[in-house]
């Protein structure tokens, strides 16, 4: 790696202006997070092609097992680029180093007990999730595939997060890309050439997982990253352990809680039918193109925040924030405006039943209006995660989901049947942005006071 090559990615970090870095970091990472979309949206569009609503549906129930094990992921993959972030603002690279080798450690070790836990206790967790005598077996048997191959899940969302941690955004997509293809390439050979349908199309993901994961490690073995694995690095110290913990226990709760709240809404949605739930399985995935936006454009801006945060440049930071939010809620307009147009189009990808492609337009049209929003809150989230603040970031999901969206969602229901249902996430998400900013700004403007005092 040329010192030309290290520069470059230290001084977007450190210089490049607000909206050119936010973009250098976001738009990347965002475009491969569409290719990672079709992780969701392939398996739910083969499946489709069964013609049986009963895996449609599966497929959705299961969604929340993926969710988990993502947050688990994050458990680490936060937690340890925001110590890897900071200590390279604090030019402390052996710490860098140090940590992202504990990061591998602690995946595998968190992917062990998730297969274990999970295999232990599986039918009780599918019928958690919603699956009722229609759509048990075939849930039964997605989940089953994805707890094999935890291990493959998980270190893919996590090395990716790792290598982004100090900038190495482009290596990082690359993961996410191959990775994608090759579930393209195997879900129809495991779901109709081998003749395993929804089975099938899990272990399709787990492998594309697999080859994702692989392509990250053999960056570091071939020494293509700024921080590389040392043998002085490899032994774990309590110190990485709890600073890791520290900030990425907080941040796999967030996804845990909004994995309850998927939960809760698809039991209410169970009581409407196999095909409502097979719609609102439809437009969730599609949903995720617009969730990609922000998720990408945070994750970008996290390592930058991170970055300044060590070296206590608060005046950047502020001025990253106001570029990642204007810049994303930009894009979200755009693509609000396609899924309003489009609705009925893009469920009839998925499905040709035409009650599921009734009601996944109606729900698409209602969910599309989160998107101005929920970026301002996603970027405050990673900002107080990057800063090793973690329980900012986890007040702001509690008071989202727990205190806002969950209630909403029971009292919407009653009120308002299936359509108030639909319509409680976006109203939470207008609140959560006003309350996202005000908190990170007033923070950030106290800590750069509290600094100068010194």
């Amino acid at each position: 790696m040329s010192s030309l090559q290290e520069d470059k990615r230290i001084y977007t970090l450190k210089s490049e202006k607000p909206v050119k870095a936010v973009l250098q970091m976001g738009l990347p990472l965002t475009a491969g997070m569409f290719i990672m979309v079709l992780y969701n949206l392939v398996d739910t569009y083969f499946i489709g092609l069964l013609h049986d609503d009963i895996q449609l549906a599966a497929v959705n129930l299961a969604y929340p097992v993926l969710m988990v094990m993502v947050a688990i992921s994050n458990m680490v993959g936060t937690g340890g680029s925001s110590l890897m972030a900071r200590s390279m603002g604090q030019e402390d690279f052996k710490r860098a180093s140090h940590t992202l080798a504990v990061g591998y450690e602690l995946t595998l070790l968190n992917s062990v007990l998730v297969t274990l836990l999970g295999l232990i206790f599986l039918s009780p967790i599918v019928s958690a999730l919603g699956a009722d005598s229609e759509t048990f077996s075939a849930t039964r048997a997605y989940v089953q595939v994805l707890l094999f191959g935890s291990f493959l899940t998980m270190g893919n969302y996590t090395f990716g997060q790792l290598l982004r941690a100090e900038g190495s955004v482009r290596q990082s997509i690359v993961g996410m890309v191959t990775g994608t293809i090759a579930n393209i390439i195997l879900d129809p050979i495991f779901i109709f050439g081998l003749h395993l349908e929804i089975r099938g199309a899990a272990i399709a993901t787990v492998l594309g997982n697999g080859i994702g994961a692989l392509s990250s490690v053999l960056f570091y073995v071939r020494k293509k990253t700024l921080l590389n694995f040392a043998k002085d690095n490899l032994k774990p110290t309590w110190e990485a352990i709890k600073e890791i913990y520290w900030v990425g226990i907080p941040a796999s709760l967030e996804t845990l809680l909004t994995s309850t709240a998927t939960i809760v809404l698809n039991n209410l949605a169970a009581a409407y039918g196999v095909l409502t739930v097979a719609a609102m399985g439809v437009s969730s995935k599609l949903m995720t193109f617009g969730a990609y936006i922000y998720q990408g454009f945070a994750a970008g801006v996290q390592p930058i925040m991170g970055y300044n945060y060590g070296a206590k440049n608060y005046k950047r930071m502020l001025a990253i924030l106001k570029a990642g939010v204007l810049v994303t809620s930009g894009i979200e307009l755009v693509v609000m405006s396609i899924y309003g147009i489009f609705a009925p189009h893009l469920i009839g990808i998925f499905s040709k039943t035409p009650e599921v492609i009734s009601i996944g337009a109606r729900v698409l049209r209602a969910n599309m209006c989160i998107l101005p929003f929920v970026s301002a809150t996603s970027m405050s989230r990673a900002s107080f995660q990057a800063m090793g603040k973690p329980m900012y970031a986890l007040s702001i999901t509690v008071l989202r989901q727990l205190v806002l969206f969950i209630p909403l969602l029971l009292l919407m229901d009653h009120l308002f049947g299936f359509y108030g249902l639909i319509w409680a996430q976006p109203i939470t998400e207008a609140v959560m942005m006003a309350v996202s900013l005000t908190l990170l700004t007033t923070v950030l403007k106290k800590t750069e006071r509290n600094t100068k005092s010194i």
